[in-house]
């Protein structure tokens, strides 16, 4: 039987917020922060089993990395809010039009960018900040994980569909069955069988093809909230464009930091070298995890943003909002503790190399100066996605990569050197906030004082 009753009284609509969100986001935050650890386990076997280049190397994956997920979130992310809209309209024949031709675009899109990326591999990881040191492990383990992106995409965004439609527990069970996958075949892989950073790349591969498994058979049992139907699995170019619409800033994000953490990167290695790469590896796993749990509290809000929304209950709606900042802003303070007070023992986790501990450690600690600000950065942006206001959450999206970031990364390394590069992120962060803070205030005003016009 489904966790959301379709009835007037649905559990969206009725429990506290409170209640609700504790509910809906503990399961999230446990789906989110175990699938993190994909990446994260991956970077601390790789860099205590194969060595401080090898990290490196796999450091150059993440902007490719970051295209590929774009193309999923792109579906995945737009479908999730739409259908949650849907529901709390009361439309589910409309949100299983939408789940079943969100199938069909997955399968389309993946295996473009499939094609695509092995034919340009090389380039694009050349173009990534490739040299000749780490060149070799990265696209070792792009060749391996590329075609599996069909699979990661079917995971990560039906995962995120069976959270919106009422399902958080089973989707946190989803992620716990594929990270348990993972964590177990990687270290068997890479320390025991010898296999390397490929080893990694396999293990990561079957975790993604367990769990995509799992939930798509989710969406054929006849018990669900909503389920597949082959007629729904036609495109509707309406249903298309709907999902686009809201897919594109989440997508937009992604695409930014990929072409950041380029830059990013070419500027590690004019004034770090290849071991400043690495370092941003670590940096990024750690703050990852601290994002990851932000994104959790996020995708367990966004069911009860969207629902309410649709049925135009806009006072739980928006105390929703207030009560995820909240909890959000705890979870940056708590990253920032960490980096701040403890950088070298958290870099010690993900290599021996004295060297790359320290540049790590000293990255670390600058990268945090202002996380207890980004928390509510990033719950105020996916309030809009939640809401179907596609337009003002993807220009959210793309103020701190694009508009304040890459300039950053342009004018501050000549000046500081490395040091520069590491603070272009708290700079760039500090700004967004002001604007994404300032975007809602005067969202916030307007809608109130049109909420029963055209505006909404």
């Amino acid at each position: 039987m489904s966790e959301l009753k379709q009835t007037e009284d649905s559990k969206l609509s009725t429990l506290s917020v409170g209640k609700l969100l504790w509910m809906y986001s503990l399961p999230a935050i446990v789906g989110a922060m175990v699938s993190s650890l994909y990446n994260i386990i991956d970077r601390m076997y790789i860099g205590l089993g194969v060595g401080p280049m090898a990290i490196s190397g796999l450091a150059l994956t993440f902007p490719f990395m970051n295209f590929l997920m774009a193309f999923s979130m792109l579906v995945g992310a737009g479908a999730s809010s739409r259908i949650s809209i849907r529901l709390g309209e009361g439309d589910r024949d409309r949100a299983e039009q939408i789940l079943g031709n969100t199938l069909t675009l997955t399968i389309l899109v993946s295996g473009t960018v499939i094609l695509f990326s092995m034919l340009f591999m090389n380039p694009i990881l050349i173009m990534f900040g490739g040299s000749e040191n780490t060149l070799k492990y990265a696209r070792e383990f792009m060749q391996i994980i590329v075609p599996g992106t069909i699979l990661s995409a079917l995971l990560f965004g039906f995962n995120s569909i069976m959270r919106a439609s009422g399902y958080p527990k089973k989707a946190m069970i989803t992620m716990i069955i594929s990270a348990f996958v993972n964590i177990t075949l990687a270290p068997l892989f890479i320390f025991v069988f010898k296999m390397g950073i490929a080893g990694a790349a396999h293990a990561t591969n079957i975790a993604f093809f367990v769990g995509s498994i799992w939930v798509v058979l989710h969406f054929f049992d006849k018990k669900t909230n909503i389920r597949f139907h082959r007629k729904n699995l036609k495109l509707d170019r309406q249903i298309v464009k709907s999902i686009l619409n809201i897919g594109m800033s989440p997508f937009s994000m992604q695409i930014a930091a990929s072409v950041t953490v380029v830059i990013i990167n070419r500027a590690l290695i004019r004034y770090g070298g290849d071991l400043a790469v690495g370092a941003l590896g670590i940096q990024n796993a750690i703050a990852t995890l601290v994002v990851m749990f932000i994104i959790g509290l996020n995708q367990g809000a966004q069911p009860i943003l969207g629902f309410n929304y649709g049925a135009r209950k806009f006072d739980r709606m928006f105390m929703a909002l207030k009560k995820t900042a909240v909890a959000a802003t705890l979870v940056s303070t708590a990253g920032f503790i960490l980096g701040t007070f403890f950088p070298h023992a958290l870099a010690s986790l993900f290599t021996r190399d004295e060297e790359l501990k320290e540049l790590a450690a000293r990255a670390l600690r600058i990268s945090v100066t202002v996380f207890p600000l980004i928390g509510s950065q990033i719950v105020i942006t996916n309030f809009f996605q939640s809401i179907g206001k596609a337009k003002i959450s993807m220009t959210l999206s793309l103020t701190r990569q694009v508009l304040f970031l890459i300039p950053c990364l342009i004018f501050l390394p000549p000046i500081f050197g490395l040091d520069g590069v590491w603070s272009s992120m708290p700079v760039a962060d500090s700004l967004s906030v002001i604007v994404t803070t300032s975007t809602l205030v005067f969202f916030i005003r307007k809608f109130k004082k049109r909420q029963n016009s055209a505006f909404i």
